[in-house]
């Protein structure tokens, strides 16, 4: 596979974005045994400004990875005001390995942090240990338990500040991407 790859803002309900979307509910089926994700995601929860989806494409044309954000604050469900709630966060097994999660992630912390919120927020498995080992490893730490799958012993949630600044010498246009 080439790591020419384009990332590409398409509303959640985009074509390429279902294909991914369905592939990665076959993905959790497998690991969570034959559940899927029952999260209630609607296209307009990812419009800017609250929020953002993104797909990479790589030099085929063929979407290869999908993550976005959807702004979030203060429910029922534990969100605080200000947060940015990671979503669809997903890699083709043919692309793993070519840091497509990492740069997305960056672009959505960006963008979440462009956009006002203070903190992105993550929900993912225990049947996931690429997806925990990711997030730890880019700043995000084991927090109380949010969203729609709280009460489950499966569950892990994590959160990450957003501040001000991005690292020296990076720069991310959402628009641009």
């Amino acid at each position: 596979m080439s790591h020419r790859i384009q990332l590409r803002t398409v509303p959640y309900d985009h074509p390429d974005a279902v294909k991914l979307n369905d592939q990665v509910q076959l993905e959790y089926q497998e690991r969570y045994d034959g559940e899927g994700d029952v999260t209630f995601l609607d296209p307009a929860m990812f419009a800017a400004p609250h929020g953002l989806y993104l797909l990479a494409y790589d030099a085929t044309d063929t979407p290869v990875a999908s993550g976005g954000w959807r702004s979030q604050d203060e429910n029922d469900e534990g969100y605080s005001d200000g947060d940015a709630e990671l979503k669809r966060m997903y890699v083709v097994p043919e692309a793993r390995g070519l840091g497509l999660a990492r740069r997305i992630l960056a672009v959505l912390e960006e963008d979440a942090r462009a956009a006002g919120r203070l903190r992105m927020v993550l929900e993912t498995g225990d049947q996931q240990p690429e997806a925990i080992a990711l997030y730890l490893s880019s700043g995000y730490t084991p927090s109380s338990k949010f969203g729609h799958y709280r009460f489950h012993d499966a569950s892990r949630c994590m959160t990450k500040p957003l501040t001000e600044s991005s690292p020296a010498g990076t720069k991310s246009s959402p628009a641009g991407v």
